[in-house]
């Protein structure tokens, strides 16, 4: 299943990192993303702190999930510098609902445990303070009550908040939220942008999410990355939205 590929290839591309908590836990100079050699997005800059609510706003296919790729690990950059200061195991990473296979069955339980796989052995059973932790983050987003319902038979807006909740499993210090708003209704987006400020202000995660939303992202986030037509530029929130 690919979300499980992803996550084990996160775990797997530790490396070294400075623990200076100074410095940006991501930074980005000039960095160009692609495929093959052939750039998808040019000249990003952006630096992501402890507190940070930073929003990619962008149309589908302007390179918003190939940069939280790079960001991840998950692909090389072609030109400039990325640094991370923090472990690549400090991140909590919350795909599309639609990257999950939908013929793997898993529990709500199974889903969010993923979450601490990288504290549990191969084949070990969870320790009971790990079942008791995934019981807390589902309480923690609202989903408690849906622990051992099957994840595909979840609405849009259920599996979005449980996918937050097994990156907040992995006792995280950035969330990176690909289109979190996507496929939701009102009231949901409205919960989940509620969860995202919380995440920030009150625990002091730094939150980095996507949307094609530009009007959305401009109401929630404090600083907005602009990607369209392999550009991006940085925005501050508008005073009054």
């Amino acid at each position: 299943m690919k979300l499980e590929q992803d996550i084990d290839e996160i775990q797997r591309a530790r490396g070294r990192v400075s623990k200076d908590e100074t410095l940006p836990l991501v930074s980005l100079r000039d960095v160009s993303l692609g495929y093959d050699s052939q750039p998808v997005l040019q000249g990003v800059n952006l630096a992501i702190s402890l507190g940070d609510l930073i929003g990619a706003a962008g149309p589908n296919g302007s390179g918003k999930t190939t940069l939280f790729r790079a960001i991840l690990g998950l692909l090389p950059i072609l030109g400039g510098s990325l640094s991370r200061h923090c472990a690549l195991s400090e991140f909590g990473y919350v795909p599309q609902s639609a990257a999950l296979d939908p013929h793997f069955p898993l529990s709500v339980r199974e889903i969010v445990e993923m979450g601490a796989y990288g504290r549990v052995r191969s084949y070990q059973f969870l320790p009971s303070e790990e079942k008791e932790r995934t019981s807390r983050v589902l309480e923690q987003v609202g989903m408690g009550h849906l622990i051992t319902k099957s994840f595909f038979a979840c609405s849009g807006g259920q599996k979005q908040r449980i996918l937050i909740a097994r990156a907040l499993m992995v006792k995280p210090k950035i969330m990176i939220l690909d289109e979190p708003l996507s496929g939701v209704d009102e009231a949901t987006r409205h919960s989940i942008t509620d969860l995202l400020i919380n995440l920030t202000r009150e625990k002091g995660l730094a939150v980095f999410f996507s949307s094609h939303d530009l009007e959305m992202v401009q109401k929630v986030a404090d600083k907005i990355l602009r990607v369209d037509k392999g550009k991006s530029w940085l925005e501050e929130r508008k005073m009054g939205l």
